[in-house]
């Protein structure tokens, strides 16, 4: 990706700093210039004073005083501006960036979102935003008051003395050359930092997700390794990011101290030889170094922290560039005819083909199980149905139109999924059901009785908070919570894929069940539990193995042909 095209991405991530915020910046910038202009008058001030001593100032030490309050009222006037703005402006800048990115993150869709990593949106919206507040945005302020400084003050000393002015031009070259050799290495190094902390946040988020698998494996000590090595790559990034920064500051404030004593030391020479230094101003000379010296110290570590944060902009905005459009057709919210798949062939691999030439006809209201072994390919098939994919070769019909075509917004309205992992809310029964939409009452007490919540809804109320990702309800509450969800969208198909993999055989008959008894709902199921109780009320069964569809009929026609199918039930009943 060309430069180019790398900042036409930044721009509107940037946008969001300034967005509705532009008063606020105008009220920092004014109390920045405020600030910068009271302490050229303080400076001002300790030359004549020093001047008024020598008996060669030409104002009165009334006049003197008088200005030397009007100073300090521009100093306080300029503290009350930023108390009211300063950090309304900083607030309000990262409360639109991080707006922006989650809005922009929503819009993706799941044939977009899948496979990626989703530690670094994790640590985008966390630890990199902190750092693009604290490198790039709070430093604004100090950026302006220096600038408006330095050019008060270099203003101050032409008018003083030009040539002393050249000779501190001349010494300042330095620390601006330090500025260019370093500010490089110092987005570098927080590049590297960033990414050193997006991969140790994806394992920490996998090592919380599967603690339970990790003890029951006893897998503690590879796991603790991996945190280790993990943790060690932080911390080295990071202690050479300190390092690339005491380097940059070091180098800076070397040449700056070079340039100060330069300065004081050829003005107190010109002084001493007569000339109209007087020495007022090469006392003054010496305060207003700090104000030359300002930008030479802050610009550069003003500047590589902000292309730190925009490296980091520029990484999120990439992510979220690599995005599917919602494109295509819509069509209608139901199925009429049936879904046809004909001559389905996928791979997530390439030479490693998933599915090999599957037919399958799901007729408008049937209900029909997807049985094999695992590595069939059953669970592809429903999430090529959610148009998890296009990269696939045959065709996949809704009603006659190929899913290809049809907008990824338009087919959510169609076609809901219930998976094996329900995620859940810390939130109330209620919010989790409706995922916060407002739905008349009606609507929802019919999910709740349909979906086999109304026990749970009767003990523990609407309102009950159902913990982190659902730690106060049971693996089958979690499950029907699913179920009702699908239910009060009211999407016509129904795709189940192993919802019930993790429950007892008492509860995943009861959830299975209350799909089974839905009426007016296309549902596909992919189940490893093959109860006969539950696959002789589906309207026909579908039997994979390796990518393929060997057989196909009801459980009758499938016993009775003793075939691969009756195998399997033959053998998971023992």
């Amino acid at each position: 990706m060309s430069k180019k095209e790398i900042k036409a991405l930044r721009r509107p991530f940037l946008g969001e700093l300034f967005r509705r915020n532009r008063f606020n910046l105008a009220m920092t910038v004014a109390a920045a210039i405020l600030t910068a202009l009271g302490e050229l008058v303080i400076s001002w001030l300790i030359k004549e004073i020093v001047d008024l001593i020598a008996g060669v100032s030409p104002y009165s030490f009334r006049t003197l005083l008088l200005i030397a309050g009007g100073g300090l009222a521009l100093l306080l006037l300029s503290a009350g501006i930023d108390y009211v703005f300063l950090s309304r402006f900083q607030a309000r800048a990262m409360r639109q960036y991080r707006a922006y990115a989650f809005q922009r993150l929503l819009e993706k869709g799941i044939r977009a979102f899948s496979g990626e990593n989703t530690a670094l949106y994790l640590s985008a919206l966390s630890n990199d935003a902190n750092t693009i507040e604290r490198d790039f945005l709070v430093p604004l302020r100090t950026v302006i008051t220096t600038g408006v400084a330095f050019v008060g003050a270099l203003g101050l000393m032409l008018w003083y003395s030009p040539l002393l002015t050249v000779i501190a031009i001349g010494f300042s070259l330095l620390p601006i050359i330090a500025s260019v050799v370093f500010g490089g290495k110092a987005a570098e190094a927080e590049k590297t930092v960033s990414d050193r902390k997006e991969r140790y946040t994806g394992l920490l988020k996998d090592v919380l997700t599967g603690f339970a698998v990790i003890k029951s494996s006893k897998a503690e000590e590879s796991i603790d390794r991996m945190h280790r090595e993990n943790n060690e790559g932080v911390a080295e990034a990071t202690e050479q990011r300190t390092r690339v920064g005491v380097l940059v500051n070091s180098t800076s404030g070397l040449a700056g101290a070079i340039l100060q004593f330069g300065v004081f030391f050829v003005a107190a020479a010109m002084a001493l030889s007569g000339s109209s230094v007087t020495g007022g101003t090469a006392i003054v000379f010496v305060q207003l170094l700090n104000y030359v010296l300002g930008p030479i110290q802050v610009f550069p570590e003003f500047f590589a922290g902000a292309k730190s944060a925009f490296g980091l902009v520029d990484k999120l905005a990439g992510a979220l560039h690599r995005n599917v459009p919602d494109e295509g057709e819509a069509i209608a919210p139901r199925l009429t005819e049936g879904i046809a798949v004909r001559d389905l062939r996928f791979a997530y691999e390439e030479d490693k083909p998933v599915l090999q030439g599957v037919d399958l006809t799901f007729r408008a209201g049937g209900c029909y199980a997807l049985v094999g072994g695992s590595g069939s390919g059953k669970s592809t098939i429903l999430n090529l149905l959610m148009a998890a994919s296009r990269d696939y070769q045959g065709e996949i019909r809704y009603d006659g139109t190929e899913l290809r075509t049809v907008s990824p917004g338009s087919l959510y309205d169609l076609v809901s999924i219930i998976q094996q992992d329900v995620f859940v809310f810390n939130s109330s029964i209620r919010d989790n059901i409706t995922m916060f939409s407002d739905f008349p009452k009606e609507e929802v007490d019919r999910a709740v009785r349909l979906s086999g919540l109304s026990r749970l809804v009767a003990e523990k109320g609407e309102d009950y908070l159902c913990g982190e990702n659902g730690a106060g309800l049971s693996g089958g509450e979690r499950q029907r919570i699913s179920i009702a969800r699908a239910l009060l969208r009211k999407t016509p198909v129904l795709l189940v894929d192993e919802a019930t993999a993790s429950l007892d055989a008492e509860t995943s008959f009861e959830v299975l069940d209350a799909i089974l008894n839905l009426t007016g709902y296309t549902r596909i199921i992919v189940t490893h539990d093959l109860d006969e109780n539950i696959l002789r009320r589906c309207t026909g069964l579908f039997t994979l193995k390796n990518g393929t569809v060997l057989e196909e009929g009801t459980f009758d026609g499938l016993m009775e042909k003793k075939g691969y199918f009756y195998s399997l039930f033959t053998v998971s009943q023992q």
